[in-house]
């Protein structure tokens, strides 16, 4: 059995937080705001996870109104969902995600990024795609404003 879920999330940029994005801290004069470390990219992968497993939202599961979830790291909260998946009988076939951002640039970080996301699905590399673009300046990605990030994942039955 093949599922496809799609993922989106979004956050604002501010001062006097770290840059958490991918699992990772990555070095920025801003970070992103949020319940938990706001990582916006791991956000949209639970959200396509959960998506694909007919089982809701982030919200649903890690709501940002329960203060066990204040700084959370979303990394762990990944980790959590992809137990549900194996559980369910799952594995990741692939993961296709796109950030936006207009900085700082996200290239050479993505390599990192997919190896993390790689060992928390515990498959190959080559499984996993993490892109970055800007917009060119326009809109609230393109002033600085915040981030966004989209992420498409096909699991298949164990």
């Amino acid at each position: 059995m093949l599922r496809i879920g799609f993922g989106y999330d979004v956050h604002r940029l501010v001062e006097g937080r770290p840059l958490i994005l991918g699992g990772g801290e990555i070095p920025h004069d801003v970070g992103l705001e949020g319940h938990s470390d706001a990582d916006v990219l791991i956000h949209a992968v639970i959200d396509a996870v959960t998506g694909a497993l007919g089982m809701g939202d982030i919200g649903l599961h890690f709501p940002d109104t329960d203060p066990a979830y204040k700084g959370a790291d979303s990394f762990s909260m990944l980790g959590q969902v992809t137990a549900w998946m194996k559980r369910d009988g799952f594995r990741l076939n692939n993961l296709d995600t796109t950030i936006v951002a207009e900085r700082p640039k996200l290239a050479p970080y993505l390599t990192g990024m997919r190896e993390r996301l790689a060992g928390v699905f515990n498959t190959d590399i080559n499984r996993i795609n993490i892109k970055a673009t800007s917009t060119e300046r326009m809109g609230f990605c393109g002033r600085g404003e915040g981030m966004e990030a989209f992420a498409v994942i096909s699991i298949v039955s164990e």
